[in-house]
């Protein structure tokens, strides 16, 4: 596994150009050492720019995991350091998501951050002479993936209060745009990039996408973020075409596809996720019905493994350790085939192929223990069921909030038969709240 270094030029470039939420107030520019960058960059330039948009997208990648691991009920954070991941987060009592706390102005700076090192990798490549055309469509792709993929996780934590996706040029910084529009230009984004990666050539190194590190593998991550991006619109039909030029295998590994890597080496960071068992005081549980809404025999259940002792912390208790990243150098997914084998069975139940979705659904069901599904195989039935292989496969991956939220059962609604994420404190003045969404930084 190769690392990605930090103290490369590129660290020094971004603290001069770092896009802070999104303000517009700068420090002054490095003129001779950014006009190198954009105006007739080399190689060796663009590719510090490819290593410091793969770096900087790692960072507050633990704060953007908690922050929908909480709301979405997957996990309780415990923080001796800080209580607001079992308040605020939680929605306990009177507490409301505030827009100057950590948990959306930290995560929201990361990826504006790297959405400018992208944008500068974007100008920087187009008007480099030092390049060939094909070389130049590689940076392109390249940038423009990230760009949208870094654009997509922001969105998903402001939701309906939107996001800036115009950032270029810090003096005149696009509008915050709705969800609607800012989703459908993210998938605009992808599909721009995918162009570029048409004949296109990648010669600089890409850690973590082992298999995928050429123009053609880095095409198939491209699209299989262009699925994930379809299911959220509801183009059930494109999700199905983006699928298909992926690297999407129902006969593949789960755990083909891409990641942000760690490393032990020296420059390199940790997996900021990653907590040992049977901790005390800095910890991340599973949240209880987890383990009492598991099917017998799923062998997820080692996703969230048994304390020697239950830890509690504000009226909170769970007897799990969340194990889903089992080392300080465990890779975090991006997007890998197991999620695609879900989207399809998704697209095809919405386009009414139950037939095709039970043969997808059934995939992921053999390769957890499970037996073959043997429920109504019908729309509803099976969107509970792709809902709980999700739940599951995905644990504390980053979708659980966003599933229930665009199914519109965050919340309960018995009409509907729908219980809501489940609710821990119920007392009628200190009881918990599901969120919605953030509120836009107040830098914004």
């Amino acid at each position: 596994m190769k690392r990605i270094i930090h103290n490369n030029i590129i660290t020094s470039f971004l603290l001069a150009i770092t896009l802070f939420s999104c303000k517009k107030e700068y420090e002054s520019l490095n003129g001779p050492s950014v006009e190198d960058y954009v105006k007739n960059a080399t190689p060796a330039q663009l590719n510090s720019l490819v290593t410091g948009s793969l770096s900087g997208m790692r960072n507050n990648e633990n704060t953007y995991l908690d922050d929908v691991g909480v709301i979405g009920r997957e996990i309780y954070r415990y923080s001796n350091a800080d209580p607001r991941f079992t308040s605020d987060l939680l929605g306990y009592g009177k507490t409301t998501l505030n827009n100057t706390g950590f948990y959306i102005t930290n995560p929201w700076s990361s990826r504006y951050r790297t959405v400018k090192n992208c944008n500068v990798l974007i100008e920087a490549a187009t008007n480099s002479t030092l390049i060939a055309d094909n070389e130049r469509k590689g940076y392109l792709g390249f940038a423009k993936t990230l760009k949208a993929y870094e654009l997509l996780l922001n969105l998903n934590l402001t939701y309906s209060n939107g996001i800036r996706v115009d950032v270029a040029d810090p003096n005149k910084l696009g509008p915050i745009l709705g969800y609607n529009e800012s989703i459908t230009a993210i998938a605009s984004l992808l599909d721009e990039a995918n162009a570029d990666l048409s004949g296109a050539t990648i010669n600089f190194p890409m850690p973590g996408f082992d298999g995928l590190n050429d123009a053609a593998g880095f095409a198939k991550v491209n699209r299989a973020l262009a699925a994930r991006v379809a299911v959220y619109r509801e183009q059930w039909a494109d999700a199905l075409t983006d699928i298909s030029q992926s690297f999407f295998s129902l006969a593949g590994g789960f755990y083909t596809g891409a990641f942000e890597v760690f490393s032990t080496s020296s420059g390199d960071i940790l997996n900021p996720v990653y907590v040992g068992q049977n901790q005390n005081g800095e910890v991340r549980l599973a949240e209880p019905h987890f383990t009492t809404e598991i099917l017998p025999g799923d062998d997820r259940i080692n996703k969230a493994t048994l304390r020697d002792a239950p830890a509690s912390k504000d009226g909170l208790t769970s007897d799990r350790d969340v194990w889903v990243y089992t080392s300080s150098t465990a890779p975090i997914p991006i997007i890998r085939n197991e999620e695609l084998i879900l989207i399809y069975a998704e697209a095809k139940i919405q386009t009414n192929d139950f037939n095709a979705a039970v043969t997808a659904l059934n995939v992921i069901r053999k390769g957890h223990n499970l037996p073959n599904y043997s429920g109504v195989v019908a729309h509803d039935p099976l969107i509970n069921e792709m809902l709980y292989q999700r739940r599951y496969s995905l644990y504390f991956e980053g979708h659980r909030w966003i599933d229930m939220r665009r199914y519109g059962m965050l919340h309960p609604n018995p009409a509907k038969g729908i219980p809501g994420l489940p609710i821990a404190r119920t007392e009628p003045t200190d009881g918990d709240n599901v969120w919605d969404e953030f509120p836009l930084p107040s830098t914004e």
